[in-house]
């Protein structure tokens, strides 16, 4: 227990110190949604770390570890180059900017941090893999694996759908419906939450792996309550107003669908 204390300490205390150094570049460049990338890339870095601190079996560690690095340094380079370095801010962040409307840079602050402790929370599939001393890798975990690999393709797909239609200047303003955004209005977050459920379904071959559950079920949550599909929709309502309300009565909002006929 001691160990597993001494791990989440030094974990958060590393996040942390990410999200206040991001924090900080943020005040620079007056882009907050830079706090994505380094939201995906403390996640990679906490499973990195868990695996070198930990004291499990080699083999299971560095699958973990590869993974979880595989999956948010894609994702976080992915958001670098197409939504903050060079980019306006995103129009969510903006958002909060004139709901906020005092101590904003304090409250940017508050919020970096919350996803420092956001990331701890997340990475307790990462934590109870590589405590796992077990010397063989189950089935089970050969199945996450499998599972990881199908979703981390879906998202990797559908975040190069999305970026070839936005590089064509005659899509500007309009809503990306090719490929599989035909079939999910978020296929992105669909996958995304995928991978999670396959980070929780490997840490289930460890000795407590159900606390990993947490993680796909927060996931879900913010997701579809708090700070993905709702902030994302309003942002796509305010910005293109009637061609993305034809879009939500045609099309899944989650999980990829045949889209249904036009009214």
């Amino acid at each position: 227990m001691n160990e597993q204390l001494t791990m989440v300490l030094i974990g958060g205390a590393s996040v942390a110190a990410l999200m206040l150094l991001l924090w900080l570049i943020h005040l620079g460049t007056g882009n907050a949604a830079i706090v994505d990338a380094g939201w995906a890339g403390g996640l990679a870095m906490l499973a990195i770390l868990f695996a070198v601190l930990g004291e499990g079996y080699w083999l299971r560690s560095v699958m973990i570890a590869g993974m979880a690095g595989i999956w948010g340094f894609r994702l976080s380079i992915y958001l670098l180059a197409t939504r903050i370095i060079g980019h306006p801010e995103e129009g969510r962040y903006q958002e909060l900017r004139r709901q906020w409307k005092t101590n904003i840079s304090f409250k940017f602050l508050l919020f970096f941090e919350f996803q420092a402790l956001l990331c701890v929370v997340l990475a307790a599939p990462f934590l109870l893999a590589v405590r796992n001393a077990t010397p063989w890798v189950t089935p089970l975990e050969w199945m996450a694996v499998a599972l990881w690999t199908l979703a981390m393709a879906g998202e990797a797909a559908a975040d190069a759908q999305l970026n070839k239609f936005k590089s064509d200047p005659a899509n500007k303003g309009r809503t990306c419906q090719v490929g599989l955004w035909r079939y999910s209005r978020h296929p992105n977050y669909f996958f995304e939450w995928l991978i999670w459920v396959a980070f929780a379904l490997f840490a289930l071959g460890s000795p407590g792996g159900y606390w990993g559950l947490i993680s796909p079920l927060l996931i879900l949550y913010f997701v579809l309550r708090v700070t993905g599909i709702p902030a994302t929709e309003a942002q796509a309502l305010r910005t293109r107003g009637e061609e993305y309300r034809r879009y939500q009565e045609t099309t899944s909002a989650f999980v990829p669908w045949p889209p249904k006929e036009a009214r």
